[in-house]
């Protein structure tokens, strides 16, 4: 009987930790991201990843670096338990798997053309187009938590949804991209800097 009152307490906790926002409190929040996100013109952060899949009783856990420079380069290096990075940069996906390097040329497919753009406007929270998502405002644990649903019903074949928690200052700390099957992959960040000068040597290929 104890087990059962301490479940439901638990689950009772979970569900009042996350809360709707109201319209006010949504709008504000817009308001805070975007602001920051115009002014953000680099980005370097550490971050853990969690892939979680539904056959494993663990979750796949590796760290690395994000490397981000506008308009639109994104590097990816995972240094824990491997290395590997994916950098996209001219429209092209460069790749470099332990020292095997490749590239994809991302300029001619719409579909990597938009995983590209949400990857960006994920890292730096400016997703809030109501013409390509649902979206939902939540608080949570004192952030703010925010649910993206791609309306396009190809895409949404790839991704069905990202959550993209926010701190109090509007500065992303985590994303997750839930995929149809609803496994899942949770990056937070951590020693996070905005506008830091990024060398070309980072974004090298």
């Amino acid at each position: 009987m104890p087990k059962i009152v301490y479940l439901l307490l638990f689950i009772v906790t979970t569900l009042s930790a996350q809360t709707e926002m109201s319209t006010i409190e949504a709008n504000a929040l817009k308001a805070k991201v975007k602001a920051l996100a115009t002014t953000t013109k680099t980005i370097s952060s550490d971050f853990t990843q969690y892939k979680h899949m539904d056959f494993l009783s663990n979750d796949i856990i590796t760290t690395g670096k994000l490397a981000f420079k506008t308009p639109n380069i994104v590097k990816w290096e995972y240094v824990e338990p491997f290395t590997y990075s994916v950098l996209f940069k001219n429209k092209t996906l460069y790749i470099n798997n332990e020292g095997n390097k490749s590239n994809i040329d991302i300029g001619s497919s719409e579909q990597f053309k938009q995983l590209n753009k949400l990857i960006i406007n994920s890292v730096k929270g400016d997703m809030f187009n109501d013409d390509e998502f649902s979206i939902g405002y939540y608080k949570n644990k004192g952030n703010s938590e925010v649910h993206f649903s791609p309306k396009d019903k190809k895409f949404e074949k790839f991704i069905k949804a990202f959550h993209i928690t926010f701190n109090s200052k509007g500065d992303v700390i985590e994303v997750k991209m839930i995929e149809p099957s609803n496994d899942y992959t949770r990056i937070v960040f951590n020693n996070r800097v905005l506008n830091k000068p990024l060398s070309d040597e980072i974004f090298a290929h």
